[in-house]
């Protein structure tokens, strides 16, 4: 049985294993000492500015900049965090993904993320991140590059699909990545494969 000193060795071994930016719950450490112990822990590193508090049972192990100081935790890692708790996956909204592939110079406002999970919104200084549940089958690819694509593919709908630029897409897209989609393809909606196998042609 671990005692306390050695569970907050152990804890804090694990968290200086990860880069900093990284966003976590209490049961990364579950293997290491019980929940109250654990919670000890971490509210202790927190007073001790070795970590930061992000929302309740939500910590970061904070990037810090030399000139700016602690850095904005990034919404993604949050949501990523959020979603682990009970086991899900996530996804980038449909217009993050248009903006991320380059077909859309708008800057979605929202941080708005897909999950099977359970719908959360959790408020981290002036920035709000929110998970949207929707079905598993609207999350094709989760966590993947080739899921941004077929994200992307899904958010125009069966009336906009033809604003794509499917030959300009497939060239900026890695052969991993065309791969992956193709892969993905007939798990994809009816409307959508066609276009789908033009990028991955």
């Amino acid at each position: 049985m671990l005692t306390g000193t050695n569970t907050a060795k152990s804890v804090w071994r694990k968290i200086r294993a990860k880069h900093r930016g990284w966003v976590f719950t209490p049961r990364e450490f579950a293997s290491l000492g019980s929940r109250a112990a654990i919670d000890q822990t971490l509210s202790r590193f927190h007073r001790a500015g070795k970590i930061r508090r992000l929302a309740r049972g939500i910590y970061e192990f904070p990037r810090v900049h030399p000139r700016i100081g602690v850095l904005s935790p990034s919404p993604e890692a949050v949501a990523k965090a959020v979603a682990a708790k009970t086991h899900s996956r996530i996804t980038v909204s449909g217009a993050t993904a248009l903006n991320q592939l380059g077909l859309s110079p708008q800057v979605p406002v929202k941080n708005l993320y897909l999950t099977e999970g359970p719908s959360r919104t959790v408020r981290i200084g002036n920035q709000t991140v929110t998970l949207k549940h929707v079905a598993p089958s609207k999350i094709i690819g989760a966590g993947t590059e080739a899921g941004i694509v077929i994200q992307a593919v899904r958010s125009l709908g069966k009336k906009g699909i033809g604003e794509l630029p499917a030959q300009a897409l497939a060239k900026r897209l890695p052969p991993g990545v065309k791969a992956a989609v193709k892969r993905l393809t007939p798990d994809a909606p009816a409307w959508a494969q066609p276009l789908l196998h033009q990028i991955t042609a």
